[in-house]
């Protein structure tokens, strides 16, 4: 599905559930795909669990882009992404996430967008090397619970427990979640009952 934003096209891949209880929207990091392995694992264990699943690809990436430009033109495009989307499947709770940069947005922009919840995916504390630029006040402002996974060994650092209603640290991952995604599609997809 092709969704038109302020920003340029954006494009979700939708994965419907039988008997859908929550639409679970997810996308990318700067730099990656909506095939990375952590989300992929999420969008199958969330579909089993009785989630509708949208994968966004935002229109940075379609254009080509690595780096996602400002927060504001981004937030602002991901907004007309998820207001597309909850015309489409009315009635069901949201929930939205995603993994690195992606989780950021889907922090910055719960509240605008009705989100009962976010999921963020090894969010990015801070640019590797560098923490005295905490991106904490993304996951304290998000206004709803946010489900936080990261890997014990992301060079982007592991947020508080404090600034997060769950946060799960895996042992050995690093920032791409890759050597064991089945638990964090597992993790996620037991989180996401408490709203459906």
């Amino acid at each position: 599905m092709e969704i038109t934003t302020p920003r340029g096209p954006a494009r979700a891949e939708i994965d419907e559930a039988a008997r859908a209880g929550l639409l679970l929207v997810l996308t990318h990091g700067s730099a990656g795909t909506v095939d990375a392995p952590d989300l992929l694992a999420v969008r199958d264990h969330a579909l089993a669990a009785g989630a509708t699943v949208a994968r966004v690809t935002q229109p940075f990436r379609l254009a080509g882009a690595r780096a996602p430009g400002s927060p504001d033109r981004q937030d602002e495009a991901w907004e007309a992404v998820v207001a597309a989307l909850r015309a489409r499947y009315p009635g069901l709770p949201l929930v939205q996430g995603g993994r690195s940069n992606g989780a950021r947005v889907a922090c910055r922009t719960a509240r605008a967008a009705g989100a009962a919840a976010a999921v963020a995916l090894a969010f990015p504390l801070h640019p590797p090397g560098r923490p005295e630029r905490s991106r904490a006040d993304e996951l304290r402002g998000a206004g709803v619970d946010v489900l936080v996974i990261n890997g014990d060994r992301d060079p982007f650092g592991v947020p508080d427990p404090a600034d997060a209603a769950e946060l799960v640290v895996l042992p050995g991952e690093g920032h791409d979640l890759k050597k064991n995604p089945v638990v964090v599609g597992e993790t996620v997809a037991r989180w996401l009952a408490r709203y459906m």
